[in-house]
């Protein structure tokens, strides 16, 4: 199974960095990838949310369920596709406070199994997600300065 990792430093405090990142729903706000994400259920330290992502090299969305775990004490989040288009998507955020800033932390690890996919293929899937990755960290780092606003 592949695996993607990003990191990012945000000039905002760690807890202010992670509430944010809790408020999924709002991401498609910041991110070109991602059409709609809805949240179906808040229930303490969990959320399950719908989710439906753009890829246009391969002219199609993909959609999937996804079940978020957070533990506000140590600033985490373990996530994974629980249905949907992704045979397996699933990973861990991080939000780490370093003198005032906030060191995110993420990792993904998923598998898209598409019938005689090739390996060029793999590759630009691979390239997708690691875009993706970087994008959802460039998207909380602009939703942080909007509410420093």
């Amino acid at each position: 199974m592949p695996d993607v990792h990003a990191e990012l430093v945000i000039g905002a405090p760690a807890d202010r960095v992670y509430s944010l990142a809790k408020e999924v729903e709002r991401l498609p706000e910041f991110l070109p990838g991602v059409e709609k994400v809805t949240v179906r259920l808040r229930e303490g330290s969990r959320t399950v949310s719908e989710w439906v992502g753009l890829i246009p090299e391969f002219r199609r969305k993909v959609a999937w369920v996804e079940e978020d775990l957070w533990d506000d004490t140590a600033r985490r989040c373990e996530f994974r596709a629980i249905s949907g288009d992704w045979d397996r998507y699933e990973g861990v955020w991080t939000f780490a406070e370093r003198g005032g800033d906030t060191h995110v932390s993420l990792q993904i690890s998923y598998d898209y199994d598409v019938p005689l996919i090739g390996a060029l293929i793999r590759k630009l899937l691979h390239r997708l997600v690691e875009r993706s990755a970087r994008e959802t960290l460039e998207g909380l780092r602009r939703m942080a300065a909007e509410s420093n606003g």
